[in-house]
């Protein structure tokens, strides 16, 4: 069986971080581990507090994992401070797992930052080179670039700013915007486009998270990025569609839907 590890906060509602991540690599047949960095109390409408783990106890974290159970594929979620970034970074030199999704979350879904804003220069400089795959959505896009995005093409322009500070794959994800759903790949050469319809729902919450961690688990199966990517997005705009009504704010994603319907595929 492949193997994947989230390095993600916790969300005690259980619709995103790393009980989203964990989901999901259950879905894709992946065994799924896990490093807290930080625990939110958090539900489908608001925030209410975090605290985050210290840079100890995530490198033990991690290098309990690593030194016994080799994950395939890394996904890296919620990094709220300098010393959660550096100490992930001193991890992941470390160990030099060779395939990262790292999701830049800085939001929660209701707004509520998720990242002390005068640690985006470390996560740029420190953490941002060590990933095969960035996965910014609009808004995160446009912190890291320095860009205004409103179409298409600065989504284009914002995927090569940030490959050009870091030098990782980039993904800028479009559900922010209006008309379909549309997510660019830049890959340092290339652009690749991935297209669904939009869902009218409010129920989104742990998308993002949903989003990056489909993308490790198909790394890990073995798929190219082209490949994961394309087949993250159709796994992420099922979960969207049967997504679930529940709580009073934006609800979690249906992330076994699939498999309810008709079981662990080969």
């Amino acid at each position: 069986m492949k193997k994947a590890l989230t390095i993600a906060g916790s969300d005690c509602s259980g619709g995103a971080g790393i009980q989203a991540d964990l989901k999901t690599f259950s879905a894709h047949g992946v065994f799924g581990m896990s490093v807290v960095t930080s625990v939110v109390a958090e539900n489908t409408v608001r925030v209410l507090s975090y605290q985050d783990m210290t840079p100890q106890i995530i490198q033990e974290q991690v290098d309990a994992v690593f030194e016994d159970i080799k994950p395939d594929a890394v996904k890296i979620g919620m990094l709220s401070t300098v010393e959660t970034m550096r100490a992930v970074a001193e991890s992941l030199k470390k160990w030099q797992p060779e395939k990262v999704v790292l999701d830049p979350v800085m939001y929660a879904k209701n707004g509520c930052a998720l990242m002390d804003p005068t640690s985006i220069d470390t996560l740029i400089e420190e953490v941002l080179p060590l990933a095969s795959l960035i996965t910014p959505n609009v808004p995160e896009a446009e912190k890291i670039s320095g860009l205004t995005i409103q179409s298409l093409e600065d989504m284009k322009a914002a995927a090569v700013k940030i490959y050009e500070l870091c030098g990782a794959a980039t993904l800028v994800k479009g559900g922010h915007k209006v008309g379909k759903a549309t997510d660019v790949l830049y890959d340092g050469k290339d652009f690749s486009e991935y297209s669904s319809e939009r869902i009218d729902t409010k129920n989104t919450h742990g998308t993002g998270c949903t989003f990056s961690s489909a993308i490790a688990s198909q790394l890990a199966l073995g798929k190219d990025m082209d490949q994961a990517v394309a087949e993250a997005k159709d796994y992420v705009t099922t979960a969207i569609r049967h997504s679930l009504p529940l709580g009073n704010g934006h609800g979690p994603t249906n992330h076994f839907y699939d498999l309810y319907q008709s079981g662990l595929k080969e």
